[in-house]
């Protein structure tokens, strides 16, 4: 199992600088191998992870448990949270990782002699032990995990637009096979 510092040097060279939500996600991954238990990084698909924002933290996130999305390992589900659910696939076991509430302030009891509160927070959150800075907690998915990983191959053609649709993510409307968008759940719409 890789250490801290290791990893918070992985995830400030792929991240280009290391910040405090990186610290988050680096530590999230260790409590959750740890929690789980499993070994991480992972460099199998044992392990699934949900990440409830984009950003920073995603990077530290994934280079502690070896989850990215390009792997299809790593799902960003956007809630604006700072929190992570870790899934055991082999087992079904899940636990969701958030921070306590008040942990910026806090963390200046574990870095008092920093410059600025970003410093504070970086160091801080480096130091604080695991219980003063997440709250873990053992969840159920809600949603079926056979339909999230989907079959590995399958594709489609969408009728109306032509594009491939990969992973099982068509939609049969009215014997159609359609994509998403084309069936009016899709994220944008043509400009005109």
């Amino acid at each position: 199992m890789a250490n801290l510092e290791d990893l918070l040097r992985a995830s400030a060279a792929l991240h280009r600088h290391l910040c405090p939500r990186q610290v988050l996600g680096v530590r999230m991954g260790l409590l959750a191998g740890q929690a789980l238990p499993l070994e991480l990084p992972r460099d199998d698909k044992r392990l699934l992870v949900f990440v409830e924002t984009d950003g920073c933290v995603v990077d530290g996130v994934s280079v502690s448990a070896g989850c990215y999305v390009g792997h299809r390992t790593l799902r960003v589900i956007d809630q604006g949270k700072v929190a992570a659910t870790f899934l055991d696939t082999s087992t079904g076991h899940a636990i969701r990782i958030a921070p306590q509430p008040g942990i910026r302030e806090r963390a200046a009891m574990y870095a008092p002699h920093e410059q600025s509160r970003w410093h504070t927070q970086l160091l801080g959150y480096q130091r604080m032990p695991d219980d003063e800075l997440f709250h873990l907690q053992t969840v159920v998915l809600t949603i079926s995990l056979e339909k999230l990983l989907s079959k590995p191959g399958h594709r489609a053609i969408c009728a109306a637009c032509g594009e491939e649709v990969l992973n099982e993510r068509e939609i049969v409307k009215d014997g159609v096979t359609l994509c998403r968008a084309c069936a009016g759940e899709g994220y944008y719409q043509a400009a005109s």
